[in-house]
């Protein structure tokens, strides 16, 4: 099994930055960065239809004409922010529309109801400006947490937005009390992590990050080369989108590109793990065998504490058929945090495969009691019945 980790944001995890920006602030790459890049390698790339900035965060006359309607007119800044989310969230079931995989412009998550949670994030800021709100992406600094997709982890992190009481020019925005917060995942909300601001750039980064690991976890190295190299020209500082690169330079076979690439995403980040792991495993591969494992326990301190961590082991040993170890890690993880409900569909599916139908079932209300997405309700709802015909069948 290929065992990765990409970083794909879905909201997404990022740079520190003050208030919103009108504009998309490209900060120049350093000399280190550009001697990253690898054109030369992925004929063609320039000719990937990279949707532009203007394009990501436009609204349409439809959109535009909403909020008019429906937004405009009131004065009061809690009560315009209201309507402005009463107008966004009626339309359909945002939960049930949401994919994971789908990046995609302001106007398509409007109109077409299907989206991921940047997306629908980037929509909402957009019709927040169109409002004439004061609007701040924030990332949200969840611990690492990943999904599995086919031969790949996936790593995710999240951002969401906070709308500002009005305010005169001179003023700067201050987090307080009046402030709204607009998360499109609720349980990354109830949580209460940490938050900070990041600037329009930074998301400008994430969505062509996402669109860049996508391409690599479908083998479009050209079309992954030709987002991953905006992501890093959009905000030079994003880690992920180096380490991303690194990552398309391994599977090209590019090695020592790609343990620069790893190095700088490190050195723009402490706690990217991902490049940290991804270097290490290319150290090792060439001998530097005591580098790597110094790496790696580093990773290892940091990440003992992380329930997802010990959940994305349990994963790989379930992957792999080590159903025994898959319990022990599920249940390490949900001594670390009880409330997640993936890690008690994981015990489940490990309780099934040791013919343990009870304790499946057990962990399957568990999963169902804490989880909070429609969709997602309905399938764990099906995993139950399933596992009560077969205790009858039994």
């Amino acid at each position: 099994m290929r065992k990765t980790a990409l970083f794909c944001l879905f909201i997404s995890s990022l740079a520190l930055t003050g208030c919103q920006s009108t504009q998309v602030e490209r900060a120049p790459i350093s000399q280190v960065g550009s001697s990253i890049y690898l054109d030369d390698h992925f004929p063609g790339y320039e000719l990937v239809d990279i949707e532009t900035p203007e394009e990501i965060f436009a609204i349409d006359d439809e959109m535009r004409q909403m909020i008019a309607d429906e937004v405009a007119s009131e004065k009061n800044f809690k009560k315009r922010a209201v309507k402005l989310l009463r107008q966004i969230f009626k339309k359909d079931n945002l939960g049930l529309a949401y994919q994971s995989g789908a990046n995609v412009i302001a106007t398509d998550a409007y109109h077409k109801n299907v989206a991921n949670c940047l997306s629908l994030t980037i929509m909402a800021y957009a019709l927040a400006r169109e409002a004439q709100l004061n609007v701040t992406f924030q990332e949200v600094l969840v611990p690492e947490y990943w999904v599995r997709h086919g031969e790949h982890n996936m790593l995710t992190g999240h951002v969401n937005l906070r709308l500002s009481g009005d305010k005169r020019p001179s003023e700067s925005i201050i987090f307080g009390t009046k402030d709204i917060e607009v998360d499109f995942d609720p349980f990354v909300l109830k949580k209460s992590f940490p938050k900070k601001a990041i600037m329009k750039n930074t998301v400008l980064a994430m969505f062509y990050n996402n669109k860049g690991a996508q391409a690599m976890v479908d083998s479009d190295y050209i079309t992954a080369y030709a987002y991953l190299k905006s992501a890093t020209e959009a905000a030079p500082a994003f880690s992920t989108g180096w380490g991303n690169l690194g990552l398309l330079y391994r599977f090209n076979e590019q090695t020592e590109l790609a343990k620069q690439a790893y190095r700088h995403a490190i050195s723009l980040s402490k706690r990217n793990f991902t490049a940290m792991s991804n270097l290490s495993l290319l150290l090792d591969a060439e001998g530097k065998h005591e580098e790597a494992q110094e790496i790696q326990k580093d990773i290892a301190r940091k990440r003992d504490k992380n329930p997802y961590y010990h959940a994305l082991l349990a994963d790989e040993a379930f992957h792999d058929g080590d159903i025994d170890l898959a319990v022990r890690l599920y249940k390490k993880a949900i001594r670390l945090d009880g409330r997640a409900h993936e890690f008690y569909f994981g015990l489940a599916k490990a309780y099934y495969q040791q013919d343990n139908l009870d304790s499946a079932k057990r962990a399957m209300k568990k999963a169902i009691a804490l989880n909070r997405v429609p969709k997602t309700e309905h399938e764990y709802l099906s995993k139950l019945d399933f596992l009560k015909a077969a205790d009858k069948d039994d």
